[in-house]
């Protein structure tokens, strides 16, 4: 299997940077990770609700033309479905039971994604009500997609 994580923006934070490569190597095992980053647009301050539009719909375009025709697709975003840790290893097995063989995880910039990228998703995930910063959210979804790889060969796990 091929994962993919598609995201506005480069890490500039060494600890993060360290964290995503630290499950990459990781996951290298069960798949083949990959981290596709689009070009984020700055976001002036007091931004106009049009100008932040502006910037989503940017954003958004860089991030269609990285989503390829044959994975399938998932949008990290707080109105998505919350799955436990468990789901998601069983949402992720049935995928790969069902003939998927790539899953392009999508996180957005700063001001979120454009309703472009949403409509184009095969599924939303949320992970929580609360929003992190996407940098972060890197680092939190690498992690729960090993996770899910322990949980499905029935490897131990931090419970």
């Amino acid at each position: 299997m091929k994962i993919s994580i598609v995201c506005v923006g480069k890490i500039k934070e060494s600890f993060y940077r360290e964290a995503v490569a630290e499950y990459a190597k990781r996951l290298s095992r069960y798949c083949k990770p990959e981290i596709i980053e689009v070009a984020d647009e700055k976001t002036p301050d007091g931004a106009s609700p049009q100008m932040e539009e502006q910037i989503r719909e940017k954003e958004g375009r860089r991030i269609l033309e990285k989503l390829q025709e044959d994975a399938f697709i998932c949008t990290l975003e707080i109105c998505g479905r919350k799955l436990s840790s468990e789901e998601l290893a069983r949402w992720m097995e049935k995928l790969t039971v069902n003939g998927i063989s790539h899953i392009m995880f999508v996180i957005g910039g700063s001001l979120g994604l454009h309703e472009a990228v949403s409509r184009r998703a095969d599924f939303a995930l949320s992970f929580s009500d609360m929003t992190f910063p996407h940098q972060l959210m890197r680092v939190i979804l690498s992690e729960q997609i090993y996770r899910a790889f322990r949980i499905i060969h029935g490897e131990p796990y931090h419970k």
